[in-house]
């Protein structure tokens, strides 16, 4: 049993983009498909897909790399945890990196990036931050 599957999902993307995999797959859920498209959205990824596998289905995620080879994403860390869950409100959520970065947030209407929420005037818990 995995005890927190965002992490281990943030934990497969850095290090595909370490070693310069342009492919990465994992357990498929709702908060992940979520996740993916607010990369996709973003631009920080090519594109992901469901893919049917035993014994369940699995997120394939194609990563994005720059004309020579650069990281899109260079960085990427868990900010709300299982032990410790960090919540903003919309007027609290701040631009990571003056705006070159995002925070995915989970919200009453999905999983939507910081710039989104601030637009909408939603808060929820903070799941990830990443330049």
């Amino acid at each position: 049993m995995m005890t927190d599957p965002i992490a281990d999902m943030l934990t497969r993307i850095r290090n595909a983009v370490r070693v310069e995999r342009t492919i990465v797959e994992m357990p498929l859920s709702k908060v992940k498909r979520g996740m993916a498209d607010v990369l996709k959205r973003e631009g920080y990824i090519w594109n992901w897909e469901e893919v049917d596998a035993r014994p369940s289905p699995q997120l394939r995620i194609h990563l994005k790399y720059g004309p020579n080879g650069e990281r899109i994403i260079r960085h990427i860390k868990r900010v709300s945890k299982p032990g410790r869950r960090i919540y903003r409100g919309a007027d609290t959520l701040r631009p990571v990196l003056n705006g070159l970065g995002i925070c995915i947030i989970s919200t009453s209407r999905g999983v939507i990036s910081d710039r989104e929420a601030r637009q909408r005037h939603l808060g929820g818990e903070v799941l990830c931050e990443l330049w």
